[in-house]
């Protein structure tokens, strides 16, 4: 299958300790949507990140400078650096 854009949101809410523990991402039509959802939860989660990225989505491959639409609070790496 060919590569396409996916836009993703992804939440973290406390773990262990000081850990965050990622809920499941979930995926947008659109980049839009995914910013404005990302926004929303972000009043309710320690951190929120939503992003567009290339992927095979059939493979898993995903690329790994993706673009960042929206974040807030803590965020684990490779968020925190972008």
């Amino acid at each position: 299958m060919a590569m396409e854009t996916v836009h993703l949101v992804q939440a973290y809410i406390a773990g262990r300790g000081q850990a965050l523990k990622a809920e499941p991402a979930f995926a947008c039509k659109t980049a839009e949507d995914a910013r404005r959802k990302a926004e929303r939860l972000s009043e309710l989660r320690l951190g929120v990140v939503a992003f567009s990225a290339s992927a095979d989505t059939e493979m898993g491959d995903y690329d790994e400078k993706p673009v960042i639409l929206f974040k807030s609070g803590r965020l684990p790496p490779p968020f925190d650096e972008l």
